[in-house]
């Protein structure tokens, strides 16, 4: 068959689609990656052809007024002016992956087309071709409703009325959205409200999700189901360097600090603030810059920190201790798959999610949000996280129940198996 896979967000927003698509890959599929511009060179490293969304979203979230609206320590005035900044940039561009979505999946007609959920000309796609088009999602509580959880923009629970109330609204807002580019693209007959929100509930979907972190409610049809954490291998073209050799020979037992392509307009400022808790409880530490979030000062101890500008996660997961992460659901999965004591620094919406997942699982001490991030308060979690053995222990459990779970046979046989839902027979002006 030839898989589409079409997603829009971070680099944590791509890697699963990578995943599944090495997976497919594998079994004879020809894979098309439709991903913003900037992670054309990710898709090719797997062997994938690569289509672009453009440079304009990840050039939004890197601007000083993504920074500020997403990972800024600004006033509270400062950040809505940001956000209201960031919405209206947003509208614009989303009208432009709109119509490269819509341009793209139309001439390539694949057979499969799997999305993000923030992609959504495959809703409107696969009105007409039932089955084809499935959702594929990092992430729980993002569309479909649960009763013990509200929407991942509420991040809590809130009782089972409130919660399903909190989809509804989420979803009232996509919905919207959706029928504003039926619109703008000129989609005949005229798509309906009622028609997206069947296909929002009868579309396949996949949560690429640990069951050990989250469990497929017992509500759930068939066509939606939770299978399980993938990953890809990250270190075909990478070597470590002597120098980081040399370091982890010297500290068996140290931390990795990464904030993986999260940015925020302090990453010095950042990077001091961990500088200094490690310099005075003297705790080794790697160090990764590599989205910006972090940055390599001039002076400091070498001996006690190693700074790196890009790793492979498994390369150097499994001999880390622990973990200080940014909280995108790969990084959390990888941290507990290999059994490391985590601590996640919120920067975005699902990382608040996982922050809580890992405290209530044992794994680590619930770290501060990126914005509220102070030496004093940092300080004692973070020695917390480096002597609490018990974190260690809870996440090398996890990485036990995590190793029985293979879903391999059950992904690929959601994404190429038969289809047959009853179609809406959309078509566009100007078709018969």
């Amino acid at each position: 068959m030839k898989i589409l896979l079409t997603s829009i967000g971070t680099r944590g927003d791509m890697e699963p689609f990578l995943a599944v698509g090495e997976l497919l890959k594998a079994r004879g599929h020809d894979i098309v990656c439709l991903f913003p511009e900037q992670f054309g060179p990710l898709a090719e490293e797997s062997g994938f052809r690569f289509i672009s969304l453009g440079p304009e979203f990840i050039r939004m979230l890197e601007s000083d007024t993504g920074k500020t609206a997403l990972g800024g320590s600004a006033s509270t005035w400062q950040k809505i002016r940001a956000y209201t900044k960031l919405a209206r940039e947003y509208a614009g561009i989303n009208r432009k992956l709109m119509r490269l979505q819509y341009e793209t999946i139309e001439a390539e007609q694949p057979d499969r087309l799997l999305h993000h959920a923030k992609a959504l000309y495959p809703l409107i796609w696969g009105l007409s071709r039932p089955g084809r088009a499935i959702l594929l999602s990092p992430v729980p509580y993002v569309v479909h409703a649960v009763d013990t959880h509200s929407h991942v923009v509420f991040n809590r629970n809130m009782g089972r009325v409130l919660n399903r109330a909190s989809y509804a609204l989420a979803n009232f807002g996509l919905l919207k959205t959706v029928l504003k580019a039926t619109r703008q693209l000129g989609i005949q007959p005229p798509v309906t409200a009622r028609q997206i929100r069947k296909a929002l509930a009868e579309n396949p979907a996949v949560y690429t999700i640990s069951p050990t972190l989250f469990s497929r409610p017992a509500s759930w049809p068939e066509h939606r189901q939770v299978l399980g954490y993938h990953e890809r291998d990250k270190t075909v073209a990478w070597k470590p360097s002597p120098e980081l050799l040399e370091f982890i020979k010297k500290h068996p037992k140290f931390l990795l600090i990464t904030f993986g392509s999260m940015s925020n307009p302090e990453p010095e400022k950042k990077t001091n603030i961990f500088l200094s808790i490690l310099k005075k409880h003297g705790i080794p530490a790697v160090i990764n810059t590599a989205g910006g979030g972090l940055e390599e000062p001039l002076d400091y101890d070498r001996k006690l920190v190693h700074f790196v500008s890009s790793i492979p996660y498994d390369w150097i997961f499994p001999k880390t201790y622990g973990i200080i992460h940014h909280g995108g659901s790969g990084t959390t999965h990888m941290a507990l798959k290999y059994g490391c004591a985590s601590m996640i620094i919120p920067h975005i919406i699902d990382q608040y999610l996982w922050n809580t997942v890992g405290y209530k699982k044992g794994v680590g001490p619930k770290g501060p949000a990126i914005t509220a991030l102070k030496e004093a308060t940092l300080g004692p979690i973070l020695t917390d996280l480096w002597q609490n053995t018990d974190y260690k222990a809870a996440a090398e459990q996890i990485s036990r129940q995590m190793a029985t779970e293979d879903f391999r046979e059950e992904l690929v046989g959601m994404v190429t198996g038969p289809v047959g839902r009853p179609g809406f027979n959309v078509q566009r002006k100007g078709e018969v």
